[in-house]
């Protein structure tokens, strides 16, 4: 079959090499060059940038800003049997679906019909999900309610992050699409309809990463495992914003077998301090701050501008921790 790939962050990448390497990809769809990195340069996606390396100059490259009639004139020209899309971004149309005989697939980082939408691994991480897998689903007009032909779930331990979770999402997103195209050519596929209530995720946005400190703690160690690494968390110290890079809820201990900073006078001195204040230092734990129930400990740590410190080193460059109270605003 002929095959239109769409797609454009790196977590597509592994699935494009890998339909390559056992298909015929006829095209590249993806989305328009954009500014990134440090330097804020124009850059052309991941997928665009692993087709050009990777499968060399032959594969057509559309980046197109819109899907439209000009777009559409565009993939029939490159005869397509069928559209695979991982992470593209945007709804495909009647008109456009028409394109393609064979229909389109869709890898969908969650156990459809949950999480559908733009952060499924994001919001698997944020409701402490116990799995969650890829689904490969026929494209369907309404977002991500297509009909499934390939599921397999991925067990989750509790201390992901998004880029830990988006690699193994990207690998096992590669062997079923594979896998998937390999049946629909030898006419093997079955597609079966979703089962259950689905559940939406929305876009993250930039803003999402500020901490609220009122949380419950395993709430915010949700939020610093599934912004990592974008948009990351932060809040404000001195008057100076904090990355927080990674963190670790401290759970109830057994008796006798409390941490250290709780024997301090500093700590019971902090008792009734209110949320997002620094009550301890924990050597083998981090620097630790009340929540909104229950303590987090901060294990890696970055005033912006700077470098990124391992809690030890954060806490000796500064006089004094305990006491001190994070903000949501300089």
């Amino acid at each position: 079959m002929r095959i239109l790939f769409a797609g454009s962050p790196d977590i597509a990448v592994p699935a494009l090499l890998a339909v390559a390497e056992r298909h015929r990809v006829v095209g590249i769809l993806t989305n328009p060059e954009s500014a990134a990195g440090r330097g804020r340069g124009i850059q052309p996606t991941a997928v665009a940038r692993a087709a050009r390396e990777r499968l060399g100059s032959g594969i057509p490259i559309l980046a197109l800003e819109k899907l439209d009639g000009a777009a559409r004139e565009a993939v029939a020209a490159l005869e397509p049997d069928i559209l695979v899309v991982f992470a593209y971004g945007r709804i495909f149309g009647p008109r456009f679906l028409a394109l393609f005989p064979h229909g389109g697939i869709n890898i969908h980082p969650s156990l459809l019909p949950r999480h559908r939408g733009s952060s499924p691994i994001q919001q698997a991480i944020l409701d402490r999900d116990t799995e969650t897998g890829v689904s490969i689903q026929r494209i369907a007009l309404e977002m991500d309610s297509g009909d499934l032909v390939a599921v397999e779930k991925i067990v989750l331990e509790g201390r992901e992050t998004a880029g830990s979770l988006s690699e193994r999402c990207a690998a096992l997103g590669a062997r079923l699409s594979a896998s998937v195209l390999d049946a629909m050519e030898a006419g093997r596929v079955l597609a079966s309809p979703q089962v259950g209530s689905p559940s939406y995720c929305r876009k993250i946005a930039k803003e999402d990463g500020l901490l609220d400190w009122s949380l419950p703690c395993l709430e915010i160690d949700a939020r610093v495992r599934a912004f990592d690494p974008w948009p990351g968390t932060y809040s404000y110290l001195g008057g100076q914003r904090l990355n927080i890079h990674e963190a670790q809820p401290c759970v109830e201990f057994e008796p006798g077998t409390a941490p250290e900073y709780m024997a301090s006078p500093e700590y019971r001195a902090l008792l009734n301090a209110p949320a997002g204040t620094i009550i301890g230092m924990d050597k083998a734990r981090g620097i630790i701050v009340k929540t909104g129930e229950g303590h987090i400990a901060l294990r890696k740590l970055q005033f912006e501008a700077r470098k990124v410190l391992p809690y030890r080193d954060f806490a000796n460059g500064m006089r004094s921790l305990e006491g001190l109270r994070f903000q949501s605003a300089p």
